[in-house]
């Protein structure tokens, strides 16, 4: 039976974030994660996550400017520095709200020159956080994301991905796989992810096209998360979608499959 972690930052945006807790658990969801935390204090997020009664699987460190256009930090080579100032305040947020994993995500390069400089700092961006977060006992993760919503993002084919992962060999890194995002560029997570379930930490999904909920778009969920169950896969799924209609109405699919 899969375990579902509901993304707070794209779901239950009709509330305040510190309400979207006990929304989640009163949906269902035992587990819960959050993209970009920072503009709230650690304290409160930490007291609204216990009152609501769920625990945290994930969030992501700080990313600069990539949500807005521009190149993000984990491997821009110029920003290294303000990329590790961001992982300590990632360290700070996580001893309070204690995640199991933590997203690096990689970012974008604009120059196609400087395509073989930019992920080579993000590699040793990447070993540098897992290995610091190893000693908080909280597992690092990276994600390939589809380059037609996100034109330049350095890593985003499955393959790519597991270079990566091959070239660090950390054993406290790991891949978080975007069912969305590499159904988007034309893979098959139905085959992928069963394939190298021992490499993924994490399992993000949302339907393709559109990225709302499983039913508005064309991925055979039933089969994918039999599929995923069967494979052995013993992470969480977070549910990281667009709702159509209400996030209420959006979670018709959650009592078929939890």
């Amino acid at each position: 039976m899969p375990h579902f972690s509901a993304n707070v930052s794209l779901l239950f945006t009709e509330l305040p974030i510190l309400e979207r807790f006990g929304a989640a658990k009163e949906h269902g969801f035992e587990w819960v994660e959050i993209q970009f935390p920072y503009e709230t204090p650690a304290k409160d997020l930490k007291a609204a996550i216990d009152q609501a009664g769920v625990k945290l699987a994930l969030f992501n460190v700080p990313a600069d400017d990539l949500m807005t256009g521009g190149e993000g930090l984990a491997a821009v080579p110029e920003k290294r520095d303000a990329y590790l100032d961001a992982v300590d305040i990632t360290v700070e947020y996580a001893k309070v709200l204690n995640p199991l994993l933590i997203n690096v995500l990689a970012g974008r390069c604009l120059s196609a020159d400087r395509y073989a400089d930019y992920l080579q700092t993000f590699i040793g961006n990447l070993g540098y956080t897992a290995e610091k977060l190893s000693k908080l006992a909280i597992r690092t993760v990276f994600e390939a994301v589809n380059t037609k919503d996100m034109p330049g993002f350095i890593i985003n084919k499955g393959q790519q991905m597991l270079n990566v992962v091959g070239q660090l060999s950390h054993p406290n890194l790991f891949m978080q796989y975007d069912i969305y995002h590499m159904d988007t560029m034309g893979e098959k997570p139905i085959d992928f992810i069963p394939e190298h379930r021992d490499k993924i930490g994490h399992i993000q999904f949302a339907d393709s096209p559109g990225r709302g909920q499983p039913g508005t778009g064309e991925i055979n969920f039933p089969a994918l998360f039999e599929r995923i169950t069967n494979s052995g896969y013993d992470g969480l799924l977070g549910a990281e979608y667009l709702p159509v209609g209400s996030t209420h109405e959006s979670l018709d699919w959650l009592g078929r499959y939890s």
